[in-house]
C-alpha cells in the first residue's frame, strides 16, 4: 500500500481508471458476443442492426487505449466477415 499522500492519490486515480477501462472492455466483448449469437441463430438482419453499436464500442476502446488500433481494426473486420458469410 502507498505511504505518501501523492502515492495514495495516484492509487485512487488508478482504481477509478480501472473501473472505466473494465467497463469499456466489457462493452466490446458484450457487443461482439451478441452479434455472434444472432448470426449463429440465423437472424442476420438483427445482427446487422447491432453492428454499428459494436463498431462504436470497439472504436471507443481503441481511442482510450484499452485495445490497440490494429486490434480494433481486426475485430471490426472479423465481425463484418462473419456477418457477410
Amino acid at each position: 500500500m502507498p505511504i505518501k499522500a501523492s502515492a495514495k492519490k495516484e492509487f485512487r486515480k488508478a482504481l477509478k481508471r480501472r473501473v472505466l477501462n473494465v467497463t469499456r472492455a466489457k462493452a466490446v466483448k458484450d457487443a461482439t458476443k451478441k452479434i455472434q449469437k444472432l448470426i449463429v441463430a440465423g437472424s442476420k438482419e438483427d445482427a446487422a442492426k447491432l453492428i454499428s453499436a459494436a463498431y462504436q464500442a470497439v472504436d471507443k476502446a481503441a481511442k482510450r487505449g484499452i485495445i490497440k488500433k490494429n486490434t480494433a481494426a481486426r475485430k471490426k473486420s472479423r465481425l463484418m466477415k462473419l456477418l457477410n458469410k
